[in-house]
């Protein structure tokens, strides 16, 4: 008699130790997906931004390089010196990097780690 309550109650824990490491699976996959659409939507979103940027950036520096050359009288100058400016330009962010990186690493592990 004793021996059928003491499997009766092993059965019992058994059985909610299954459910509890099926339901803890099924809600760590549920937190993973949201965390992976999360990244993946952010990314399209900053790769559509930065493509729309890109193209705005690109017209915009060859009009500052045709109306420095027609300045100029030299279409070629207008565009070394767009050129320069860019060549500069990289170089400051090159320099700067470090300052970049650090803010970008907090934001992404406080949005990976507090995601999970």
């Amino acid at each position: 008699m004793a021996f059928e309550e003491i499997k009766e109650q092993i059965d019992h824990v058994e059985e909610g130790v299954r459910s509890y490491v099926k339901n803890s699976f099924e809600f760590y996959r549920l937190q993973s997906f949201k965390s992976m659409m999360r990244g993946i939507t952010t990314a399209t979103k900053i790769l559509v931004i930065g493509c729309v940027a890109s193209l705005a950036l690109l017209f915009l520096s060859l009009s500052a390089a045709f109306w420095l050359g027609s300045e100029l009288d030299s279409t070629s100058q207008g565009f070394l010196i767009v050129g320069g400016f860019y060549i500069l330009f990289g170089i400051v962010l090159v320099l700067l990097r470090k300052k970049f990186e650090k803010p970008i690493l907090k934001k992404f592990s406080k949005f990976y780690f507090d995601e999970l």
